[in-house]
């Protein structure tokens, strides 16, 4: 039996039904011809979403993404040091002693997975150094997406994968040039490792990496060309900035630069952020028809659940597997 098959006979109640609409509104939306914007927060790429998320970037399912600075790195740091991660199914019952006895074995926990600080982060550290000293040199300045651009078509990381490189949605969106934007990349182990660099004097400017205005400039571009001829719809994966970021486009465009686009097309959120007062994760999507990001045409849905189960499920769908 088909995913397909498999959700249209199952999945008819509650938030599997919500699941089953939201693939069947994605596939129309793109039937249409309308293009898709997906937003990654949480630990996506950690939970190795890149095994569905590239798939859907190479037969064209997705046409931008927003991601959090750790979801950009993690998927590099999966595809190197694969083999180093740990898993901790009992990771409830972890002690603070256990806790740090990971942390004295140079591993850094993120729900049940472990990823190796020396296999993952000082692979790329020393890479990311070369580029930005020789940017800064020759007064380059550059988003971070396309520093791991760069590392990616290279060829230098190749002798360090330890992962399938066909399940790295980062070298997918590189391959095809996806745009990406990366809001808030500074709070992530490698804009740490940039902002350590500065202090220490090996990199004497921290412009040489665009910043997050630069991100959303850059963006309103992307929004403003990609909606003239089609319908642009936002699939959104977990909360905060990854999605506030680029949601804002809309609103940014209508209200502050007076000028007439149209609102997003289609919108989905996965979220374990149940329905609450003054949370952004947990807000209705019709909330989002007073701040001018959709209206009350577009096709909504909210599912309430792990996006872990979820999203590889609509991207089965959506690739009609």
């Amino acid at each position: 039996m088909s995913i397909r098959s498999f959700m249209e006979e199952h999945y008819r109640h509650f938030n599997a039904a919500a699941t089953l609409d939201a693939a069947k509104g994605y596939s129309q939306h793109l039937e249409s011809g309308g293009k898709m914007l997906i937003s990654l927060a949480g630990a996506m790429s950690t939970a190795e979403l890149g095994r569905s998320l590239a798939q859907m970037i190479r037969q064209g399912k997705v046409h931008a993404i927003s991601c959090t600075g750790a979801n950009l790195e993690e998927d590099v740091f999966n595809l190197v040091a694969h083999d180093h991660y740990e898993r901790i199914p009992n990771y409830r019952d972890l002690t603070p002693e256990d806790e740090q006895a990971l942390l004295d074995r140079g591993l850094n926990r993120v729900t049940d997975t472990c990823i190796p600080e020396e296999e993952a982060f000082r692979v790329l550290e020393q890479r990311l150094l070369d580029l930005w000293v020789t940017d800064e040199s020759n007064g380059l300045r550059r988003f971070p997406h396309e520093y791991f651009y760069e590392l990616l078509l290279s060829g230098q990381l190749e002798q360090h994968y330890q992962a399938d490189p066909k399940n790295s949605w980062l070298l997918a969106a590189a391959q095809h040039n996806l745009p990406v934007v990366v809001p808030g990349w500074e709070d992530s182990t490698c804009g740490n490792i940039f902002a350590a660099h500065v202090l220490t004097g090996e990199i004497s400017s921290p412009t040489i990496v665009k910043s997050g205005i630069e991100y959303m400039t850059s963006f309103i571009d992307w929004y403003k060309n990609a909606s003239s001829d089609s319908s642009v719809g936002f699939f959104q994966i977990g909360g905060g900035i990854a999605g506030d970021f680029p949601i804002c486009a809309v609103p940014l465009i209508r209200q502050d630069l007076r000028e007439d686009v149209p609102l997003w097309g289609y919108f989905c959120q996965i979220s374990d952020s149940t329905t609450s007062y003054g949370s952004y994760s947990g807000a209705v999507p019709n909330e989002k028809i007073t701040w001018e990001k959709l209206g009350v045409e577009t096709p909504k849905y909210i599912i309430e659940s792990d996006a872990t189960i979820v999203a590889p499920l609509i991207f089965g769908y959506v690739l009609n597997y």
